[in-house]
């Protein structure tokens, strides 16, 4: 049986721009969560073990609590939601942390991935005896270590760093991706699988998640929050895989306190390629922030708000003739879709989309679990409201598949941010993870509605 998984990630327009021009931070929390106090006032579903408190996310990732305190001895972690969002903490009163958020990546194991952080990718499996390592999941996952190299061993995950890598002939590392500001809230990349020579090679370490925690009060930082990239498994004979990167962290308030740590540092341990560091931004209109992070984090003094209007929309909507799934986990180890031996390449993969312009061209590709990726277009065609297209792309007979469908295009009106004309606006919705809105202006700054005060309602 053929095994496919997919995700898409797609760039498009017909969004309304609106700036939240107050001198008071308003976080956008309804309060309807009430209190987060643990270990005893949690929202339902939250395992206790002693002093480690795990919170399952809720569909949407947004949390609208009254306020937030994490005592000293307290560390909290979340569970994953069927899509893997980041994490959004919203308060309409003060959020405290004196203890511990973590939201790092897992290391990666002999032959198996290291799981992402909330909101962060998977890294690669290591290869088996003559088999490649496979390449890190997310926007700048580290390469699989080939056959051709040496030591077989797989590259770092990117993401405010690039990924290390060995030489021209290894896993190349990540690139970089995103912006300061963390428009969009991304979590970082997995890092590569090492090649498999001779036995079981070494998984990629996965990428740190992504929070972002919002206070229409004030936030107090005097413990940790955590969202570091995995290590890759390194036996140091070779066969290694890479680090994961580093996540994302983003705080929105009126004034930050403290003198905590916060830390996306890239995985990294001997013989293992290192992974590139996160990303850390505040933003909040009085700094007292007293500590220093790892990475530096980059400020700003006035946290702005952006809302959308008819969000535009694509999926992938059956393939090879069978209808996809409404909620697929993204997952290579469980596939969402099985398809029969008797499919033959190329299959067809039909898109739907609305308020995406006809006559957008969609390249939809195929990535397979190992080996080189397979890219085809459709042409939308229908109304704005409502489009669809088609195309045809070749699957591995051999591993797990993950099917992407990505388009972009120049925005027609006159929108504006500090002054700046927006060009074009992105929209990325990828399967195990949520769909984000992105404003990109000629100079090639990215807003997001999601990050700032007034998220989405």
């Amino acid at each position: 049986m053929k095994r496919l998984i997919y995700f898409l990630t797609i760039s498009i327009i017909s969004l309304f721009l609106a700036a939240n021009a107050g001198a008071v931070f308003n976080s956008g929390s309804t309060g309807a969560d009430g209190p987060f106090n643990p270990p005893t006032q949690v929202p339902p579903g939250t395992v206790v073990d002693g002093n480690t408190v795990t919170v399952p996310l809720p569909s949407n990732g947004i949390f609208n609590f009254t306020t937030v305190n994490i005592a000293s001895n307290i560390t909290v972690k979340f569970t994953k939601n069927a899509i893997n969002t980041p994490i959004y903490i919203l308060a309409t009163g003060d959020v405290t942390v004196a203890g511990t958020i973590n939201i790092s990546g897992a290391d990666g194991l002999s032959g198996s991935q290291g799981a992402g952080g909330t909101g962060g990718y998977d890294g690669g499996f290591g290869g088996g005896a003559n088999i490649a390592g496979g390449n890190g999941l997310g926007p700048a996952g580290g390469g699989g270590g080939p056959l051709t190299c040496e030591y077989y061993i797989g590259g770092g995950g990117g993401f405010g760093q690039a990924g290390g890598q060995t030489s021209g002939t290894c896993g190349a590392g990540g690139s970089v991706y995103g912006n300061a500001r963390l428009q969009p809230l991304i979590g970082g990349s997995g890092g590569g699988g090492g090649g498999g020579y001779t036995g079981i090679a070494g998984g990629g370490g996965g990428g740190g998640g992504a929070i972002l925690i919002a206070s229409s009060g004030n936030i107090t930082l005097t413990g940790s929050i955590l969202s570091n990239g995995g290590s890759g498994y390194n036996p140091c004979g070779g066969y290694t895989g890479g680090g994961g990167s580093g996540g994302a962290i983003k705080l929105l308030t009126n004034t930050i306190y403290g003198n905590g740590t916060l830390t996306a540092k890239g995985g990294m341990l001997q013989c293992a390629q290192r992974g590139g560091y996160g990303r850390i931004r505040l933003e909040a209109y009085a700094n007292n922030f007293s500590s220093g992070t790892d990475p530096a984090y980059s400020y700003s003094n006035s946290p702005s708000n952006v809302f959308v209007s008819n969000p535009p929309t694509l999926n992938i909507t059956s393939i090879a003739g069978a209808n996809v799934p409404s909620s697929p986990a993204g997952s290579y180890a469980q596939p969402d879709m099985m398809l029969p031996n008797t499919t033959t390449n190329p299959v067809t993969v039909n898109i739907a989309a609305s308020y995406i312009p006809i006559g957008t061209q969609v390249t939809v590709s195929s990535i397979p679990q190992y080996g080189a990726l397979n890219s085809n277009t459709a042409m939308l065609s229908g109304t704005e409201q409502s489009s669809t297209g088609s195309t045809t792309v070749n699957l591995s007979t051999q591993y797990s598949n993950v099917v992407t469908a990505q388009a972009i295009f120049v925005l027609q009106q006159a929108m504006f941010w500090d002054g700046e004309k927006i060009d074009k606006v992105r929209v990325a919705a990828t399967m195990g993870k949520e769909a984000e809105v992105v404003y990109i202006t000629q100079s090639g700054k990215e807003i997001s509605y999601k990050e700032l005060a007034g998220l989405i309602k």
